[in-house]
């Protein structure tokens, strides 16, 4: 009895699906990127995918918060300690072989850890070079990552060396949410529902394989990339394997162009992205012409696949896979990757079983054998590269690179690295009863965690700031920055104070498309609750000042003026300013006061806050715009610019 709706009884999301199947067919692909709204059956999905492996394939999830040692696999600590012997402890990496690895929200894993898993995804094969010991292990898996784009972008990078990504949202047509509800209750009551429609896709999983494509689908697949801007060659790789995949599944020998036509979507959308303000993916009509101009008008392409039932081929086949003697792919290369490449300038196509049973822990699986892992070499230093960033003795976040001996109690301690020490201390020693660790064997880990900034943008939106057009100059600055935000990997939010309150309009996010939709969406008119913005402010610098946060940093824009909050607003305004200086928080306040007649209010609230100043009318001369961005950059990002 299952624990979650079949695959086969999700309603709609036809191509999440489809994109699922043809990673299980071709996993060289590199996973399945799910986008959307939370409750749109990503995770049953991605669980129904497991249900459709052969029996006994694992479904990992990857928790959020888990550590490099716990994905990629270390070095057996309770072995070093008790015998002395260097024996490999696998990880969730391990743990997934021949199944499904889902990581929800992978935006939001460190960079350095979704830059493993997808190397993992498309070798096959995982290398642990770390603590003075190599190991390798195979580690064949269906990778699935799942997000909601309002919590953060994955960066380009990272986002396309996902072969296929999809688009998931909760249907919006009454009807097929009702479909949905009454399915879910059915199973709810019944606990098991008819098994025959995922039997169906089960055997049809069961007999596919990727097959060739066709020089002229290759030849279409480059056309039609860079007909869309796709940049790098993954995109012309990922629609061939794509391509293969479906034609295999639809028990075709070749792939054809119609084949290519049903999996570009799937391959290309997410794949155009040159700017953090460019609207991510293609639009539907747009990736529509580029198709019809390559491949032709869909009603004069080739036929359909089940219009060339021809071209089938009868001959059994094996499992969805890498087996040997499989026909080469489009790119050279045999199905089992032998000699092919990731597409980094690695060795990334290694040879690999097909999705099965995944061995116990303690041993690796290799065509169907079982075996030992093999000794470890022996431990000469510990390894490890350090990235850009905050390095930190015994931090409790961020990525390890080393160790060094604990110096303070406060450090984490490195159970690796200690056990490695006392196991190279007592080499050779007799074991006495009672032995315990001494004090020089205590290792403290050293961490390497970028420097994140907190981005908080006030902007006094009320009718004392003259005009439109000035906020509109200050909007372009705030843009310039969002860009900085965005490739570092920091946070932004944002505040607007109008009327009679401020309103945090936009919470912590590194999501640039939300930021720049709250900014197109203030309005500006009525009084000035400076007080009110600055309280907000306050919060928000509060609340990122938890251990392991972000540094916060504030831009205030705004011409000190006060006229509403309590009987004497400005009063009120320099006492809550005068709270936020307390937090030693670092801001730049951008005066927007115009006229010949000025009060100096704002050169006086950045005097309170110990602030950087800058007149907001310096962006109307020449390089004003640059000169702001210049600004903030320099006076509140610079402290933290390290990514």
């Amino acid at each position: 009895m299952t624990s979650h709706l079949p695959f086969s009884s999700v309603v709609g999301q036809d191509d999440a699906k489809l994109a699922l199947l043809l990673a299980a067919v071709e996993p060289r692909l590199g996973g399945v990127l799910l986008r959307g709204d939370k409750g749109s059956a990503k995770t049953t999905l991605a669980r129904g995918l497991a249900d459709l492996l052969p029996p006994g394939a694992p479904f990992v999830e990857l928790p959020l918060g888990a550590a490099e040692d716990r994905v990629i696999g270390a070095l057996d600590v309770a072995a070093l300690v008790d015998s002395r012997a260097h024996a490999f402890r696998p990880g969730l990496l391990a743990a997934a072989h021949g199944g499904v690895l889902y990581v929800d929200e992978v935006n939001l894993l460190p960079d350095h850890l979704v830059d493993v898993l997808l190397d993992v995804a498309v070798s096959g094969m995982n290398r642990v070079e770390r603590d003075g010991f190599s190991e390798t292990h195979p580690a064949r898996f269906v990778l699935v990552g799942s997000m909601n784009p309002e919590e953060g972008e994955l960066r380009p990078q990272l986002l396309d060396r996902f072969g296929l990504a999809v688009e998931v949202r909760a249907p919006q047509d009454p009807a097929l949410r009702a479909e949905i509800v009454r399915r879910q209750l059915a199973f709810d009551a019944a606990g098991s529902p008819d098994p025959s429609p995922d039997e169906q896709v089960r055997r049809s999983l069961t007999s596919a394989q990727p097959v060739p494509c066709d020089d002229a689908v290759v030849v279409a697949a480059a056309e039609l990339a860079v007909a869309v801007g796709a940049q790098g060659l993954r995109a012309d790789l990922a629609l061939c394997r794509a391509a293969g995949a479906l034609a295999g599944l639809d028990g075709e020998r070749r792939a054809s162009v119609a084949h290519l036509r049903r999996v570009a979507p799937l391959v290309l959308g997410h794949r155009r992205r040159r700017d953090p303000f460019e609207a991510p993916g293609i639009a539907s009509d747009e990736l529509a012409s580029a198709l019809d101009q390559v491949l032709g008008a869909e009603e004069a392409v080739d036929a359909s696949p089940t219009e060339q039932g021809a071209q089938r081929d009868t001959a059994p086949q094996q499992g969805p896979g890498l087996p040997d003697g499989a026909p080469p792919d489009a790119d050279g290369a045999r199905p089992d990757g032998a000699g092919a490449s990731d597409g980094k300038g690695q060795p990334g196509d290694q040879h690999a079983p097909a999705p099965g049973p995944a061995g116990p822990p303690d041993v690796q699986v290799d065509a169907g054998q079982l075996r030992l892992p093999r000794p470890p070499r022996a431990v000469t230093r510990d390894q490890g590269a350090a990235g850009n960033g905050t390095t930190v003795a015994g931090g409790a976040r961020g990525r390890r690179i080393g160790h060094v001996p604990l110096s303070d109690p406060r450090q984490r301690v490195d159970p690796v690295a200690t056990a490695l020490s006392y196991a190279t201390r007592t080499a050779g020693e007799e074991r006495g009863p009672g032995e315990r660790l001494a004090k020089e064997d205590l290792q403290a880990t050293v961490t390497a965690e970028p420097q994140a900034t907190l981005v908080i943008v006030a902007v006094d939106t009320s009718g004392s700031i003259a005009g439109r057009r000035r906020l509109e100059a200050a909007r372009a600055a705030v843009m310039s920055l969002l860009a900085d935000v965005y490739r570092r990997r920091d946070r932004v939010a944002m505040v607007a104070f109008r009327g009679e309150s401020a309103e945090v309009v936009l919470r912590p996010t590194g999501s640039v498309e939300v930021a720049r939709a709250r900014l197109a969406e203030l309005q500006t008119g009525g009084r000035t609750p400076l007080a009110a913005g600055l309280q907000e402010v306050t919060s928000l610098v509060r609340a990122a000042r938890r251990p392991g946060g972000p540094r916060p940093a504030v831009v205030l824009v705004t011409d000190g003026r006060a006229t509403a909050g309590g009987a004497d607003p400005l009063a009120s305004a320099d006492a809550i300013a005068a709270e936020l200086a307390a937090t030693g928080v670092a801001c730049l306040v951008v005066d927007a006061e115009t006229g010949p007649t000025r009060l100096g209010l704002a050169r006086s609230l950045a005097a309170t806050l110990s602030a950087d100043y800058v007149l907001l009318e310096d962006i109307e001369r020449p390089a004003g715009g640059a000169a702001l961005a210049d600004t903030i950059r320099a006076r509140v990002l610079a402290p933290g610019a390290e990514a």
